[in-house]
């Protein structure tokens, strides 16, 4: 690692909570087989990983690249979290370059909160007002990468926030009319590369969640679109889906 990496880093660790260190690794699947297998934590909560993050704002892209190619998750979040302050603050132009940047690099954006944290502030709001861009978010939904399809859902809750449910709708319903053997998983981490078809829990998660923040701002849209796709929708991601709905609302959802 480069100087600045290294620094980074020793900042990260100064922030270190052993009992987070120990906490992390179940939390985030990190056992054989699983989607987070191999993965390592310094023991460092999000909001001091923000802290860094906005101290090392101005590292060089080369830095960035290091961070987000290190072993331990939360260099990569700060890497991604520094991205995710400079988008902020840039022209069109930089908008553009981190956009790129962010996509070119999503096999190191390798676990859920990685891609939370980020793909909103980044992809979402650079799509948000370029609908001509779009297509990207289905290039990602196609992807065998289980990293690329979270990207590709989540971005959407940018759009949500601004009462823009095309692309969650179209996205959700490519998902439950794929027949679940379709799907073909490879997870990326920098110690393994495994591949197994299903309909990830993470991802029935991510679109359960998404088709929530709609229905929060438009209830009869979600209803619409469950009546429509109850019968294909696995049961994780209507939960998800049907959370704010009064008790005995989802009840009957559930039973149908």
């Amino acid at each position: 690692m480069n100087m600045q990496a290294k620094e980074i880093e020793a900042a990260l660790r100064l922030y270190s909570n052993p009992e987070k260190q120990e906490i992390f690794p179940r939390f985030f699947k990190t056992g054989k087989g699983e989607y987070g297998e191999g993965d390592r934590f310094l023991g460092v909560v999000v909001p001091d990983t923000r802290k860094v993050a906005r101290a090392g704002k101005e590292a060089s892209p080369e830095t960035v690249v290091e961070l987000l190619q290190s072993p331990w998750h939360e260099c990569r979040l700060c890497a991604l979290l520094i991205l995710v302050e400079r988008f902020k603050k840039c022209d069109e132009k930089g908008k553009k370059e981190i956009f790129d940047f962010y996509l070119s690099h999503t096999e190191y954006i390798n676990n859920w909160d990685l891609v939370d944290l980020s793909a909103p502030a980044i992809v979402g709001e650079y799509l948000l007002h370029r609908p001509e861009e779009r297509s990207v978010l289905y290039r990602l939904a196609d992807s065998s990468l289980l990293w690329d399809n979270r990207i590709a859902v989540v971005s959407t809750l940018t759009f949500i926030k601004n009462r823009d449910f095309i692309d969650i709708i179209q996205l959700s319903a490519h998902y439950l009319h794929t027949p679940e053997k379709g799907f073909s998983y490879t997870f990326h981490t920098p110690f393994v590369h495994f591949s197994y078809k299903k309909l990830h829990d993470l991802m029935q998660k991510a679109i359960g969640w998404m088709l929530r923040e709609m229905g929060k701002r438009d209830k009869a849209l979600l209803e619409q679109f469950l009546e429509e796709h109850v019968g294909q929708m696995p049961r994780t991601m209507l939960r998800y889906a049907i959370e704010k709905f009064p008790e005995h609302e989802r009840r009957d959802w559930m039973e149908r």
